[in-house]
Order: structure tokens, then C-alpha cells, then sequence
């Protein structure tokens, strides 16, 4: 029978655990972990993780700073904004929203944020970091998904993972992290020959490739882990996943719906590598 992991319950596991952690960190040291968050312009699908990234760290007691720009902001506006940021000490850690606008470069914006704050990981230094086994902020949602395959006593040790999806947020981190654990990997996309064949091969699947729907049950294994990273809107406002949930449930061991399987624990880690940013700014890992 398919287990579907339950995102939302691990995810909330571990947003209680740090909340009993800051609350320790603030009685015995009198620190405070803060996330600042930066959004340019009025994108709805950026406002809404926003809004929930802030419920989140006031749940965890983690502070929260908020700053949003009209999106006609410049460029050096918000590179003036970061460097206050970096020099603030209340602040361990700094998101700016993505996507940006057209006119400001992301690439000049993620490296203006200090890597020590950078608790998204991606400033080039961590992404260096975790390419070479040491990673000191790993990207938020493949981070997410080692955590999930952790407590659902899944371990990718000397089974084949097969990622589908090769960006620099998820396809890429994903993939490292995975070899860090041992797997062995095959990274994939949409273009790659033969993907049938390929999401075939898989023990643990990965997909994160950004179009709904796109990887039907038939595809997949018996008995193979699937990990669902995409959300996509649907023309009737409806969210659904990479995979075709309900004709690959009944192929899969394990997988995660989505929504409420990957999504949750993206935040969840965000918050947990800023309370480890807090505490490696005060000596205290």
C-alpha cells in the first residue's frame, strides 16, 4: 500500500522543535533569531509565500523583518538596502523574494548578500560550499526533501535517485545532496532523451521540473520513492504537482501530494538554517 508522506505534519514537527529552541536561545543567551525579507513589486504568488514566511517565524518566535519595495525600485536602491542589512546584527538572515524585476540583475542581488546571512543558499559561496560536501546554508527545499526521506526512514545510500529538473534552486543543490548521501545520481530534464526510460530507472524520483502533470504513473517504478517538488496553477486556480498524483500512487512505495508535501518543509528549513545562522553568529556552533 502507498504511504503519502504528509508534508504538512513533519513540517509542522519541526517548526515546534525550533520554536522551543528560540525560546531557549532568548531566556538563556538573550538572542533573537531575525529573518529579513525583502520583496520588490506586487507579484501575488511572491506575496503569498511572503505572508507565509512571516506567519511562520512569528509561530516560531523568530523576528521578522519585512521590507517591501515598489517594483519600479532601482537596483542600487536595493543593493543600499542589503549592505543595511548585512551590517545589521538583530538580522541572521536575508531573503530577497525572487522573482525581480527585469530591471535589476538577481545574480548582482544574491551576491551583494553576505553568505553568512544568505540563509537560502545561494550566494556563490554556499553553493561552492555544498559542492564540495560542506555545505554551511543548503538551499531551502532540497534540504526539505532530505528531511522528509530522513524521517520517513528512507535512505538514499547506494539507490539510484533520478532528478528531474536542473535548476540552480532545485535540480542542481538537489542532486549534490544526494550524492553527499551517498546515492547515485542521474539528473535529468525535458529534453533529456528518452525520459520515459530514465524516470523508469529510478529508485527515489525527484521531480522538480516545473510543468504540470508532466510525469504520468506509468512512467515510474513499482515500489519507487516519489518526491514531488512542483506546484503549478492550473487555468481553473487549482494547484497540482509534476507528477500525476493518482495514477503514480499506484506504482509508488512512498509519495508526497502536492500541495502539501514539499511546500511546507521549504519554509520549515528556511527558518531552521536562520536559528543556525543565529547561533554561528554568536559563537554558540
Amino acid at each position: 500500500m502507498t504511504h503519502v508522506i504528509d508534508g504538512k505534519r513533519i513540517a509542522a514537527d519541526i517548526r515546534e522543535t525550533l520554536r522551543q529552541e528560540v525560546t531557549l536561545l532568548r531566556e538563556r543567551h538573550g538572542i533573537v533569531p531575525g529573518l529579513a525579507v525583502v520583496i520588490v513589486g506586487d507579484d501575488p504568488a511572491s506575496k503569498v509565500y511572503v505572508r507565509m514566511k512571516r506567519q511562520a517565524c512569528e509561530t516560531a518566535g523568530i523576528a521578522s523583518f519585512h521590507h517591501e519595495l515598489p517594483g519600479d525600485t532601482s537596483q542600487e536602491v536595493l543593493l543600499a538596502l542589503i549592505a543595511r542589512l548585512n551590517a545589521d546584527p538583530a538580522v541572521h538572515g536575508i531573503l530577497t523574494q525572487l522573482p525581480l524585476p527585469g530591471h535589476i540583475s538577481e545574480r548582482a542581488i544574491l551576491e551583494a548578500i553576505s553568505p553568512f546571512k544568505d540563509v537560502d543558499g545561494f550566494h556563490p559561496y554556499n553553493v561552492g560550499m555544498l559542492a564540495i560536501g560542506e555545505p554551511l546554508f543548503p538551499p531551502c527545499t532540497p534540504f526539505g526533501v532530505m528531511e522528509l526521506l530522513r524521517v520517513e526512514g528512507i535512505d538514499p545510500k547506494s539507490r539510484h535517485v533520478v532528478v528531474v529538473g536542473r535548476s540552480n534552486i532545485v535540480g542542481k543543490p538537489m542532486a549534490l545532496l544526494m550524492l553527499a548521501a551517498h546515492a547515485t545520481v542521474t539528473i535529468c530534464h525535458s529534453r533529456s532523451a528518452d525520459l520515459p526510460a530514465l524516470v523508469g530507472s529510478a529508485d527515489i524520483l525527484v521531480a522538480a521540473v516545473g510543468r504540470p502533470r508532466m510525469i504520468p504513473g506509468d512512467w515510474i517504478r513499482e515500489g519507487a520513492v516519489v518526491i514531488d517538488v512542483g506546484t503549478n496553477r492550473l487555468p481553473d486556480g487549482s494547484l497540482c504537482g509534476d507528477v500525476d498524483f493518482e495514477s503514480a500512487r499506484l506504482k509508488a512505495s512512498h509519495i508526497t501530494p502536492s500541495p502539501g508535501g514539499v511546500g511546507p518543509m521549504t519554509i520549515a528549513m528556511l527558518l531552521k538554517n536562520t536559528v543556525k545562522s543565529a547561533r554561528r553568529a554568536h559563537g554558540l556552533d
